[in-house]
């Protein structure tokens, strides 16, 4: 993931509490408003790391046992029992593939592998048309079934919810907070992110948005943010380049391979961090053209960079302004 900058100022009065840490594999920052009944950062700090090491344990495909890595080590014809988080995101994704007519697929994991990219990846290289076709039998939200509390597989299918964990992780935190009095805040997790409130001196949370280049960080365009999760997708952190094409890690589950359009990043801003982490990526898999289309018409606020030779171009939405309260910079 691509984001994201967070500018913050100072406030007096209520207490402006910052903590952050590693997570997933990346990192993760808290800061919150507390008030004279809001519990401390050490307390708030064991809440957003239980939920963090819960989503790890649920999702992660970098440990082997993970719910969702023993799930892939089955072999095709097989059910295991699943706590509910992992049915709800096994629904998120089923709804983000069919509405991309298959373009969006949370079982791309051998694809990411094949390519490079994956957990279980050895070198970037373009495969060989026999091994992709090998490899794409083993791909398709189809090949999924809920039974009850059981997630089957009738293929040797391997999911991976990368594109959509992290939001959720956000959500969970978003709500407890809820729970524990705390209305004014910013959590990020791994880049994805929700901010409600203001800060204590009244000031909005603002949240800057880089430039997609991989030479150095810049600062696109900063926006303010209040109760919204706001998600980036590119391609320009992970890639690789052979023959004089750029292959991005963000995969087109209809063909197998990275998406080859111009469009070099998606931000989207959505009530929910989930559907914000799941429709960015859906939306840079789509492309400039049948992405925009599919945001305006679902009203998707979006901010779209596109490549154009050695520069960018930058194209928003009606829904984005009206959601970040206009350009700011």
């Amino acid at each position: 993931m691509v984001l994201l900058g967070v500018l913050s100022g100072c406030g007096n009065g209520d207490t402006l509490e910052r903590f952050d840490g590693p997570t997933m594999g990346s990192h993760y920052s808290i800061q919150y408003v507390r008030h004279s009944a809001a519990p401390g950062p050490k307390a708030v700090r064991a809440e957003v790391e239980s939920i963090l090491a819960e989503v790890d344990r649920l999702f992660s495909t970098y440990r082997s046992d993970s719910d969702i890595e023993r799930f892939n080590a089955l072999p095709a014809n097989s059910c295991q029992i699943m706590l509910g988080p992992v049915l709800e995101l096994i629904r998120v994704g089923e709804q983000l593939s069919s509405q991309s007519d298959g373009s969006f697929d949370l079982t791309v994991e051998p694809l990411l592998n094949l390519w490079g990219f994956g957990p279980q990846s050895r070198a970037e290289k373009v495969p060989t048309a026999e091994a992709l076709a090998q490899v794409r039998q083993r791909v398709g939200h189809a090949h999924l079934r809920i039974d009850g509390d059981r997630l089957c597989k009738d293929a040797a299918v391997e999911v991976d919810f990368n594109s959509i964990a992290a939001g959720y992780a956000v959500d969970r935190i978003a709500s407890r907070f809820k729970a524990l009095g705390i209305d004014s805040y910013l959590a990020e997790v791994t880049g994805e992110l929700k901010a409600a409130g203001r800060k204590p001196d009244g000031a909005a949370w603002r949240i800057a948005l880089e430039e997609p280049r991989d030479d150095r960080r810049v600062a696109e365009r900063v926006i303010e943010v209040n109760g919204y999760g706001v998600s980036t997708s590119g391609d320009y952190r992970k890639y690789f380049e052979q023959g004089g094409r750029r292959y991005s890690h963000t995969f087109d589950a209809r063909t197998g391979a990275p998406v080859l359009h111009n469009l070099a990043s998606v931000t989207v801003i959505h009530p929910s961090a989930l559907m914000a982490d799941g429709l960015s990526t859906l939306l840079l898999i789509l492309g400039p053209e049948r992405g925009w289309d599919y945001a305006q018409k679902h009203g998707i606020g979006v901010f779209f960079v596109l490549r154009d030779n050695d520069r960018f171009i930058v194209r928003t939405n009606e829904a984005f302004e009206r959601m970040t309260g206009g350009k700011t910079q």
